[in-house]
């Protein structure tokens, strides 16, 4: 019996969780470029702790998942030049769209944000194709 959906439903169930307490004590969305944007270019500098906290937690959560359950098998690719690539392309893709999937996908959707619908659709569809390309078509992947 395959019961692997259950870890992305509480992953995703945990993410709501968080991006409501964060609304809640904040009185803003959770985005995250928006948040390490505001930390690269400085516009963040006034909440910095708060945002460096979120980012550390952000990498912490998996880590202490995966030391306590000794699992983590990811299926990422061991091409560090799609892996970079593909970063940056996210990175690029996050700030043409003033979001990511957490700021436009979970609290956007979750506010009936018609801009969260929209960016959510096109990056969903952009994300879909790319994979089509770069897997099955050119075999990069």
């Amino acid at each position: 019996m395959q019961t692997e959906w259950i870890l992305g439903l509480a992953g995703g169930v945990l993410i709501g969780i968080a991006a409501s307490i964060f609304l809640l004590v904040n009185g803003r969305i959770m985005g995250a470029s928006g948040i390490i944007g505001g930390l690269v270019d400085g516009s963040g500098r006034a909440d910095w702790v708060e945002r460096a906290a979120l980012i550390v937690g952000l990498i912490a959560a998996p880590a202490a998942i995966i030391l306590f359950t000794g699992e983590g098998e990811t299926h990422l690719t061991g091409n560090w030049v799609v892996i970079i690539a593909a970063g940056l392309l996210v990175g690029v893709g996050t700030r043409l769209a003033n979001g990511c999937t957490s700021g436009h996908g979970v609290c956007g959707i979750s506010r009936l944000s018609l801009r969260g619908i929209v960016a959510t659709a096109f990056y969903i569809g952009a994300g879909g194709l790319t994979m089509v390309l770069f897997k099955h078509v050119w075999g990069i992947i």
